[in-house]
């Protein structure tokens, strides 16, 4: 782990459809933190010109591309969803050059907070960079229905999703902090106050 001597990085992680949004704008509005989504990072790193763009390319084809040249998402998507190995080998040349941009990121921050966010967070090799993991959690019912609601998503399709992704047991074994975030926004915040103004400092 990198000890930052400024900024304390926190990283938060949690399962799709756990509202990992609703606790980063909380820390961004109520502690001015700085913000770093790796999915972002990452789509930034896949457009054409970009060093991930061509070597995935160049492992999976041309077939990827999109008829305005970018990669096609949905493609993208279908390949890793349906294929582990091809989830791990784009992993592969993906995860190292979001590493090492987000490190660049937290080294030239000038905010005492800075929050990385990433599903993958565990699996992906961000814990030397950071100070510590936070897990946002709700029940799997909740996941189920906010997927549905905010995306769409049928219920195979959402449970396919959660059993490809660490369990909550897997998750909570790997983190310092753990926020349910199936109740109220308030009861949210309270709860990242208690870990930031209370737990941390005693």
């Amino acid at each position: 782990m990198i000890n930052w001597e400024e900024t304390d990085v926190i990283g938060i992680t949690g399962g799709v459809g756990a509202g990992k949004s609703t606790v980063l704008d909380i820390l961004a509005k109520d502690y001015n933190a700085q913000i770093i989504e790796t999915d972002k990072v990452a789509q930034d790193l896949m457009k054409p010109g970009q060093y991930c763009y061509q070597k995935i390319i160049d492992m999976f084809g041309k077939g990827l591309v999109g008829d305005d040249g970018q990669l096609d998402k949905k493609r993208m998507f279908e390949l890793i969803f349906k294929d582990k190995e091809n989830q791990e080998r784009i992993n592969h040349i993906v995860h190292p050059v979001v590493r090492a941009t987000v490190k660049e990121m937290i080294k030239n921050s000038d905010k005492e907070y800075v929050v990385i966010e990433a599903a993958l967070l565990i699996e992906a090799g961000f814990r030397e960079l950071c100070d510590e993991f936070w897990y946002i959690f709700v029940s799997t019912q909740e996941r189920v229905k906010r997927l549905y609601e905010q995306r769409g998503y049928s219920e195979v399709k959402s449970y396919q999703l959660i059993q490809n992704q660490l369990s909550h047991a897997q998750f909570c074994k790997n983190c310092e902090y753990l926020i349910d975030n199936g109740k109220s926004i308030e009861e949210t915040r309270k709860q990242v106050h208690e870990i930031l103004d209370g737990e941390r400092k005693s």
